[in-house]
């Protein structure tokens, strides 16, 4: 049944029946549809400042004219109190960095010629003032304790390669552009294009304005974000520079780089990743995230700390089997950092002897598209934290959280989504039938849900592998839902949230019958709950869940049809044509394809490709190099010979992320609905 609500035939409110036409009418009204998808706000990047009174952060809308996400600075009160647009407008603002007296802000916005600049705000008298006037983008904006130099890392080009000198052109002549000469390791990137030769160094501005000045040098890309020494003489940041850099994708180690005379320090050399590093108030502590090498696909990642000179070094976190990130520092003694547990986004505590205590969660909401964990924080000197607090049924607001209290500061969605029937969340778990893996996932019920009835069922999965969903809000799943179906969205064996083993489970088994296993072990579950027709199922998933798609119905035909987007049909072309071929092939199998040769094989969609049945619909962006189109064309023509019916749709100017613009994501979920909707059968109640 389609919309449980309409086959009742009446509505009953105040003892008055209502006629199912006017029933059917005020809930279409209420419905979610696609065009309010450019309707949507979340917060972003919340900044407390020093003293934890105020908090700037990005507050991001979608543009229904320019088709693009808009970002605006606003700010408020910690009470909840004046909340206003700071930097508003027709130019994009973004990255606010308060100073250390709280006095002026700093960020990023585009100048009248489309390029990313750093200005400046005072905040008592509200006059702004632009510092730089810079070529390529900035990132890791940071001020220096003193308040009076901004850091930075930014992109510097070098003079691209030639082999052959071309002869003179005649004057007035009218050539073919020159041929490009290409000797690096990683040549074009998802997202970025074919890559002009550049490496990322640090920079340093006045912050009262002036010439940037370059700090470090050499054919190396230096990694934010950045720490200044309390006194402003040095700068702590990540880099690899071995001599084998290009092929070490995970390798970091700690440097620091003197702000007077741009001298280099090597603070760390142990094998393995050492990054993000943060210095205590005092300066008697560098705190950082650290990872172990190993050949595989995940690695637990810890707190350390270490003396500014790199003695003392232990990891604060060791019991922890998960991944810690955005690790800040509460006064001298108190490392504040967030983590991800079955789903959930937490923000946790730790002391210079290791006593670590969870103190919030519900991080999340800034993944408007699928409802993958996110969201982020940031922590005043006096503890309290401003965080990004998502829901099942809204996008990121702007919270603060002091001892224990959480206020939510804004309602961003409240003129949309209060007047909008949205489906509920529910979590499930439930056990694999491969090994009896306990497996945690979500599905979702649509508006006007009725347990009596029978309903399609879509299975969701995510990418990565190694990410994870959670109970958060998601413009695809909710759009699915409003069209009648309930969704089911697992995190199958190789998520993250759960450890270190749960994730290896996927080791060199991505995709394969084990998570193929787990998957469908959640749909039976769901059918033998009594809700769930099992002759109305359908399958989607974009990158890694595009590619456990293709796999499924390649040893299934229970599926209606699958929409499959941007999927990794053949792992030996893919292996070889993708943009982070170094770091696959080292982590993700246990050796090249020419060696490993069946392995890749038995891996690939292609593989199973004679055994579907299954109606497909292909999915991908026309500039995606992370799965290039040719996989989806792989498959698509591999279906057509086998008379399997078949589309593909390719999105221009499309990267990797393929919702990345507005329209983009509508025109996903709406040819993927389309594409169900051929498919999908009307079932009666029991």
């Amino acid at each position: 049944m389609r919309r449980g609500l309409a086959s009742l035939g009446i509505t009953i409110g105040l003892g008055v029946a209502m006629p199912a036409a006017l029933a059917e009418e005020r809930a279409s009204e209420r419905r979610f549809t696609s065009t309010d998808i450019f309707a949507l706000e979340y917060a972003a990047d919340p900044r407390i400042s020093p003293d934890g009174r105020s908090i700037a952060y990005v507050r991001r809308s979608n543009d229904i004219m320019t088709d693009r996400t808009r970002s605006n600075i606003w700010i408020a009160a910690a009470d909840g109190s004046a909340h206003r647009p700071l930097l508003s407008g027709a130019d994009n603002y973004a990255s606010p960095r308060w100073s250390s007296d709280g006095g002026r802000l700093a960020y990023l916005a585009t100048d009248a010629g489309g390029k990313t600049q750093i200005y400046l705000r005072w905040m008592d008298t509200g006059q702004t003032a632009r510092l730089t006037d810079l070529t390529e983008k900035p990132s890791h904006l940071t001020f220096s304790p003193d308040g009076r130099w901004l850091a930075f890392t930014m992109k510097v080009p070098t003079e691209a390669k030639s082999l052959a000198k071309p002869p003179k052109k005649p004057e007035g002549a009218n050539w073919a552009d020159p041929a490009k000469v290409i000797d690096s390791v990683i040549y074009r990137f998802d997202g970025r294009g074919f890559l002009e030769p550049a490496y990322t160094h640090i920079f340093l501005v006045p912050a009262e304005g002036g010439a940037a000045r370059q700090l470090t040098s050499g054919a190396y890309d230096h990694i934010g974000p950045l720490a200044f020494a309390p006194d402003g003489s040095r700068i702590y940041f990540a880099s690899n520079r071995n001599e084998d850099w290009e092929y070490e994708r995970v390798e970091r180690d700690i440097f620091a780089v003197e702000t007077g005379s741009g001298a280099l320090t090597r603070i760390t050399s142990h094998a393995g990743a050492e990054r993000a590093p943060v210095v205590s108030p005092d300066g008697g502590w560098v705190a950082y995230e650290t990872a172990e090498i190993k050949n595989l696909a995940y690695r637990t990642v810890r707190v350390a700390v270490m003396r500014p000179d790199g003695s003392e070094t232990r990891i604060l976190t060791p019991e922890l089997d998960r991944e810690v990130e955005n690790i800040q520092w509460a006064g001298n003694d108190r490392l504040y950092f967030q983590y991800d547990e079955r789903g959930m986004r937490k923000v946790a505590s730790v002391t210079l002897n290791g006593r670590m205590a969870d103190q919030l969660s519900g991080l999340g909401g800034t993944t408007l598209g699928r409802p993958y964990t996110s969201g982020t924080y940031t922590v005043s000197r006096g503890g309290t934290v401003a965080y990004t607090v998502g829901r099942a049924d809204r996008p990121a607001d702007l919270a603060v959280w002091r001892r224990g209290r959480e206020r939510v500061l804004t309602r961003l969605n409240e003129d949309l989504l209060a007047h909008r029937d949205l489906g509920e969340v529910h979590e499930i778990t439930y056990a694999s039938s491969h090994d009896g893996q306990q497996i945690q996932g979500w599905y979702v019920t649509p508006p006007g849900f009725d347990p009596a009835q029978k309903y399609p069922l879509i299975l969701e999965l995510h990418g990565g592998p190694h990410s994870s969903y959670g109970p958060h809000f998601s413009a695809e799943v909710q759009r699915y839902a409003a069209e009648g179906y309930v969704v089911f969205y697992p995190n199958y064996r190789g998520s993250t949230s759960y450890g270190e083993a749960f994730a290896l489970l996927l080791q060199y088994k991505y995709s394969s019958p084990d998570d193929f296993a787990d998957n469908m072990s959640g749909i039976d579950a769901l059918i033998g709950m009594g809700f769930v027709d099992p002759d109305q199922l359908f399958i989607t998933g974009g990158s890694a869940g595009g590619i456990a798609s293709a796999y499924a119905i390649g040893l299934t035909d229970r599926f209606k049809a699958a929409a499959v987007a941007k999927p990794v049909i053949n792992w030996i072309s893919k292996t070889l044509t993708g943009d982070i071929y170094t770091y696959q092939i080292r982590h993700q199998f246990p050796g090249p394809p020419w060696e490993e040769f069946e392995h890749y094989w038995q891996r690939s969609p292609l593989s199973l490709v004679g055994n579907v049945t299954t109606p497909t619909l292909l999915l991908t962006g026309e500039e995606d190099y992370r799965t290039p189109i040719p996989e989806t064309e792989q498959f698509y023509q591999a279906l057509k010979l086998r008379r399997i019916d078949t589309v593909m749709v390719r999105i221009p100017g499309a990267p990797h992320g393929i919702a990345g613009r507005p329209s983009r994501l509508i025109a996903k979920v709406d040819n993927i609905l389309a594409w169900f909707e051929k498919y999908r059968t009307e079932a009666e109640a029991d």
